[in-house]
């Protein structure tokens, strides 16, 4: 071989090599960049090029699919009571992505999840089409509806939880939107994802208030501040006077701290205390226990940490650093304290569960598209923020609340309920409506079925306790029944 002809198929090597190298480069080093990049429509297209699996509620699929016409995807999502759900399943949207459970679980509700690469296989031989994997959820649908009836026009949220073992009954959210109206890529899924804009519509349907919105928390955080009380040992008798003046001074400043209401509260006992919602007393308590005593209890039941149920909760906030003025307003729930309804119904479950906070989960299982079980979620002990027996005076307490105290409205003939009303300060120098709360759980002799968190924006809401009692604790009620019934 002469010179240049050497010269020309080296060149011609050195490209092959290199065209090797740059195809290896792409197919194993950029693979996940190129897949997961949202302009790539080949990914959207095979997203929906089969049906995605379900996601299932008490046996019944509250999701489903249908063929579309005129597109490049072949199926395009559907719901069932789609507004009840929505705060659960999130959307699929071939436009818009995926939110929610449907965001979480995307892969294995499409069929992708390495876990199905058997199943897969299986389809690929035997020339079955691909199918996604069904989500179980831990949901009560019975819960769900009275959550989410019991709201009605009114925004605002409930979680319900079994406290034994952490799974999510029921979560709603209002106002909601229907995932079915953006599911697929024509104009009118596009007038409808506008809409759902907070620019367009200020009351946010599609935000998930349960698990994405935090709220002052206002009185019910008194359990937390009552438990950081037993704890310590600050109480001991929860019948016993406090040392507990009426106005109290808020240390350090000049700035009265009063209770809403004629109430008698001048050293109250704890339990007292609680059934009144005495301002005076817990924060003098809280004070008293100090900043850290108050912040490790408050972080053992989940303050200061996001949760993953798997779908993210955000962190619910009880400051690190303050003053000590600060920290008795915290102990009764405002100055920058906010919780979100989830973290208040994790509240109750842990007092109702003998002091043992279980972590939160909303996936039961997840199911092959041949019925076999690919995953079971095992309930977690998540932490102990209460020895048995202060939870349990705990207990004690907040069942007062509910026979002889603003809780009333939550009474359950022949169970043992325990609640907590709450109406938190909102706004510049509270001048907007406050939010109305209740927090509650019911008992039988097998223990606590169910632990319920309600908050309620509402303008109608009456700036006491009262309105907690009023607006929140009927629906809390609702929700409790729907499990004992069920």
């Amino acid at each position: 071989m002469n010179k240049p002809l050497r010269r020309v198929a080296v060149f011609c090597g050195l490209l092959v090599l290199a065209l090797l190298v740059r195809v290896n480069y792409v197919q194993f080093v950029q693979a996940d960049q190129l897949s997961n990049d949202p302009h790539n429509r080949r990914v959207a297209i095979n997203q929906y090029a089969q049906p995605r699996g379900n996601i299932i509620v008490d046996g019944k699929a509250v999701t489903g699919h249908t063929e579309t016409n005129g597109s490049d995807f072949k199926y395009k999502r559907t719901y069932t009571d789609g507004p009840m759900w929505a705060p659960v399943t999130g959307h699929a949207s071939q436009a818009y992505g995926t939110t929610m459970l449907e965001g979480v679980e995307d892969k294995f509700l499409t069929g992708n999840d390495d876990r199905l690469f058997f199943n897969r296989t299986i389809d690929l031989l035997t020339g079955k089409q691909r199918q996604g994997g069904n989500v179980v959820t831990t949901l009560n649908a019975k819960a769900q509806k009275a959550a989410f009836d019991g709201l009605g026009d009114k925004k605002g949220a409930v979680v319900a939880l079994d406290p034994r073992t952490g799974a999510v009954l029921a979560m709603a959210s209002t106002p909601s939107y229907d995932p079915s109206g953006i599911a697929g890529y024509s104009t009118t899924d596009e007038k409808n994802w506008i809409a759902l804009d907070k620019k367009n519509d200020p009351n946010d349907p599609s935000l998930n208030r349960a698990l994405r919105q935090t709220y002052p928390p206002g009185s019910t955080f008194k359990l937390v501040t009552a438990a950081a009380a037993l704890e310590t040992g600050k109480v001991t008798d929860i019948n016993a006077k406090t040392t507990s003046p009426d106005p109290y001074t808020l240390p350090g400043t000049t700035t009265p701290l009063v209770n809403e209401g004629h109430l008698q509260c001048k050293d109250a006992s704890l339990r007292n205390a609680l059934r009144q919602s005495c301002n005076t007393v817990f924060g003098n308590l809280g004070a008293n226990i100090g900043l850290k005593g108050m912040v490790d209890e408050a972080e053992k039941f989940g303050f200061n940490k996001e949760q993953t149920i798997p779908v993210r909760a955000d962190a619910s906030n009880f400051d690190t650093k303050m003053s000590p003025d600060q920290v008795a307003l915290s102990s009764i729930g405002q100055f920058d304290t906010a919780a979100t309804p989830l973290q208040m119904a994790m509240v109750a479950s842990a007092i109702a569960n003998n002091g043992v906070l279980m972590q939160p989960y909303e996936v039961d299982k997840l199911v092959a598209p041949n019925l076999s079980t690919i995953s079971q979620t095992d309930p977690q002990k998540m932490s102990q923020p209460l020895s048995p027996e202060n939870a349990q005076k705990l207990q004690s307490m907040m069942e007062t609340v509910v026979t002889d105290g603003t809780g009333k409205n939550a009474k359950i003939p022949g169970v043992r309920v325990g609640g907590k009303t709450g109406t938190a300060q909102h706004g510049v120098n509270n001048d907007k409506a406050p939010y109305a709360w209740f927090v509650s759980y019911a008992m039988t002799d097998q223990g606590s079925p169910v632990a319920v968190a309600v908050v309620v924006e509402d303008g109608s809401a009456n700036r006491d306790d009262i309105s907690g009692g009023g607006l929140a604790a009927p629906i809390a009620k609702s929700v409790m029944e729907a499990v004992l019934n069920k």
